[in-house]
Formats: structure tokens, sequence, C-alpha cells
């Protein structure tokens, strides 16, 4: 799992500075709405929505956009789509299983978005439950390195249900089961200490170690797919060395 967590912190960091800002925008404020409307729009009584608050702040989306989309999502304002989750199924170069998961109201828009994207970059759709059964559901929490040591993460995090601290390199990544997100997240929080994210993922049970080409192409497939508006998250079970990781830059 550690490949695709380096990736994704990387391309977090990257995501604030970058060209495609407006997009990433669009995809964190969609988030903020499902959880308004899926479970209230009071964030203290909806963890799902403080969470997806956060992650947009965290990244510099205007208040402004963020309180309109709570008040969307509760109905207390006009115009909320009606946003549907789907997961695609398909298969990246070297064979590398991946999960795609759109929040769409065009199911035949999104469907097509997704099989353009993988086939001119080397993959396919796979059959459902042919990918979902090597991946697992979990709370991953993303605390920033500076100013905390690992043992200070493991020691706030044992006791909430904290399964394992992994060393991304600039950051922690603290892995539950998603019924114990909350609890660790809150554990950090009383401990004092800074989180970048706090959500649930999907996470492989093996990967597929990658070469530095096997790894510029896997990267572009996802960059390919993330430029997909109905896209919001993807899921892949490849492994990446730091050296080829920094090769590919």
């Amino acid at each position: 799992m550690s490949g695709h967590s380096k990736w994704a912190t990387t391309k977090h960091k990257k995501a604030v500075i970058d060209a495609k800002r407006g997009k990433m925008f669009a995809k964190l404020i969609k988030n903020v709405e499902v959880a308004a409307r899926t479970g209230g729009g009071d964030p203290a009584g909806n963890p799902t929505l403080y969470d997806a608050i956060q992650k947009a702040k965290k990244s510099s989306v205007p208040n402004d956009n963020i309180d309109r989309a709570v008040k969307r999502g509760s109905g207390l304002e006009a115009g909320g789509a009606d946003w549907q989750t789907i997961m695609y199924e398909g298969y990246g170069p070297n064979g590398v299983a991946m999960l795609i998961e759109c929040l769409t109201d065009n199911r035949n828009r999104a469907a097509t978005e997704v099989r353009t994207a993988l086939t001119r970059n080397g993959g396919s759709l796979a059959d459902a439950g042919s990918v979902s059964y090597m991946f697992s559901r979990k709370g991953v929490v993303i605390v920033p390195k500076p100013g905390t040591t690992e043992d200070d993460v493991m020691m706030a995090v044992l006791d909430a249900g904290a399964e394992e601290v992994n060393d991304l390199g600039e950051a922690y990544e603290v892995v539950s089961e998603p019924t114990d997100l909350i609890p660790v997240r809150t554990a950090l929080q009383d401990a004092g200490i800074e989180y970048e994210s706090a959500e649930s993922s999907l996470l492989p049970s093996m990967n597929v170690p990658l070469d530095e080409e096997g790894a510029r192409k896997i990267f572009k497939l996802i960059d390919a797919l993330e430029d997909c508006d109905d896209v919001q998250n993807v899921y892949a079970n490849f492994d990446v060395s730091d050296e080829i990781m920094a090769a590919v830059g």
C-alpha cells in the first residue's frame, strides 16, 4: 500500500498550488454537498461532513463555497444535484488492479469518461467483482511530519483503534478500521497533533511492484482518470520504491 499512499501524499501537496486547482475544488465541494445530504448539515453531529469540510479548508477552498455546498446538501439552498456514487473496476498497465470511484449526476457520461481514460492509457474496464476483492475499506489519517515523531503518533492513536502507523517519508499514515476513523482522528486532536486528512479509503491486500517505465505509465493513467470531472478517487495496487518515485518526479 505504501506506493500509492506516497504518490497520493505527494500529489496532495502539489494539488494546492496545481494548475488544476479549480477542478480539485469542485471535487472537494461535491464531497461536502453529498456528506451534508447524507448525514445532515451540522458538522458536530455529522463526522463525515466535518472531515469533508476540514479537507476542503486545508486545500484552500473558500469558506463561502463550503457554506453554500452545506446549504445545498442539507436542502437550505436550491441547486443541489442528484449525485450518485458508482465504483468502476479496471486494470492498468502491468496488470495493476484499479478501483475508480465516481460521484456523478450522469451515469452514462461517467462510464464513457472512465472507459476512454483507461483505453487511451493502456488500461481496460473489468467485470464487477474481478478487482474489488483485492481491496479492503479502511480509515486513513495522514499526519504531517514536522514537529511530530512516529512515537508521538503511535502513543496518541494506539488505544483509539489504530492498526498501524506507516512512515511515508514526509508524513505518517495511520490505518484503522473505518469504524475507528473518528476515534483515531479525535485522539490525534486531543493530543494536539495536526492531521492533514481523515477519510475512508480502499487499501490493497497485495501490491504489484513497478519499475520506472511501469510507474510512469500508471501515473499517467491515474492523472487521466483524476482529470475526469466525475472521478472522485482512484485506488490501485501498485508499489513504487523511493528511488523510482524520485526518478519519476
